[in-house]
């Protein structure tokens, strides 16, 4: 009874001042707690993905072979996937680290690849056939300058398979043709679109990797890809694609059809817009299950931009797609 009559004789706010206090108190807390567990997880993955990186860069060094390149492209595939499930709780500059050195890593596969596969194809070919081949050289590339500025029905470019770059295809350097590679030219392979105006490009299928640089006023529509896909210097273009990775640099005025496991980078970018990934094709679901993607997930709001760094405000350089322009006539 005394207590009660003690306490009756608080002035409210003070109680009131008392129960903010023991709410704050249990607010930091709570923060610490969790921030502990963010620092958990941040110590797990520095120390897994050094560990795996280390393993693939010893893979690259090491005695070229066959096996050894599967190797390195199966860990550095686990490597993509440790770092896509730990972007919600990285900070923004450990998260480009990671994507820098995986695009490192992606890179020495590629020119590892390279070296392997003309040994094998070059041996003694190019020394007896160099004139056959001198004349196909200078033939080939008159039809698309002849053809400048006119829809070809029939693509005057040859694959990059008499070079013996068999793990890359794709096209470079034309204007106002339409352009397609089926599921069987495509299927694991690294694509690379370069210097392309006003083209319309449908890859069918499941590539590891797609890079598009210096387009304008494009149209790109591929399949599910692997790894990652990497935009640099593009503009007024519109991109339909489902991956792993999406990382955009210098880039503007783009629409992107997009689905990702993880989430999307822009860098130096203006003008980017987002929707759902929308493109379909006959095969479409099982090119999925072949490229390891989860079709249920897709991210494609959570967008990085690495040149805006206000978590409260929204970055002006990139948006989302309203609905109303997302019907677009994909054929």
């Amino acid at each position: 009874m005394g207590s009660q009559r003690e306490l009756s004789l608080v002035p409210e706010r003070l109680q009131k001042r008392e129960q903010e206090r023991q709410l704050e108190v249990e607010k930091r807390k709570q923060k610490r707690q969790n921030q502990e567990v963010e620092e958990e997880k941040s110590d797990f993955f520095a120390a897994a993905f050094s560990r795996e990186r280390a393993a693939v860069e010893e893979l690259l060094e090491g005695e070229e072979s066959v096996e050894r390149l599967e190797e390195a492209a199966s860990r550095l595939q686990g490597l993509q996937k440790l770092l896509n499930d730990s972007v919600l709780f990285l900070a923004p500059y450990d998260l480009r680290q990671g994507q820098e050195a995986l695009t490192h890593l992606q890179a020495a596969l590629a020119e590892r690849r390279q070296e392997l596969q003309p040994k094998k194809r070059f041996t003694f070919k190019t020394r007896r056939k160099d004139a056959a081949l001198t004349t196909k050289v200078d033939t080939t590339p008159v039809p698309p300058t002849a053809a400048e500025g006119i829809l070809s029905p029939s693509l005057p470019l040859k694959e990059e398979e008499a070079l013996g770059f068999s793990w890359a295809c794709g096209f470079s350097n034309l204007e106002f043709q339409v352009l397609e590679k089926r599921a069987d030219e495509v299927h694991q392979r690294d694509i690379l679109l370069t210097e392309l105006s006003n083209c319309t490009i449908k890859l069918y299928g499941n590539p590891n990797t797609l890079r598009l640089t210096k387009a304008r006023s494009c149209k790109v529509l591929c399949g599910p890809v692997s790894t990652s896909v990497f935009l640099e210097d593009c503009s007024d273009c519109i991109l339909a694609v489902a991956c792993q990775q999406l990382r955009i640099h210098t880039t503007k005025n783009t629409r992107i059809f997009l689905q990702v496991t993880s989430r999307a980078i822009v860098e130096d970018c203006s003008g980017i817009q987002f929707a759902p990934y929308t493109w379909t094709y006959p095969g479409i679901e099982k090119d999925f299950q072949g490229s390891g993607l989860d079709r249920s997930k897709n991210n494609w709001t959570n967008v990085d931009d690495f040149n805006w760094l206000a978590r409260d405000v929204a970055s002006p350089n990139w948006s989302i797609l309203p609905e109303e322009e997302r019907k677009i006539q994909w054929d």
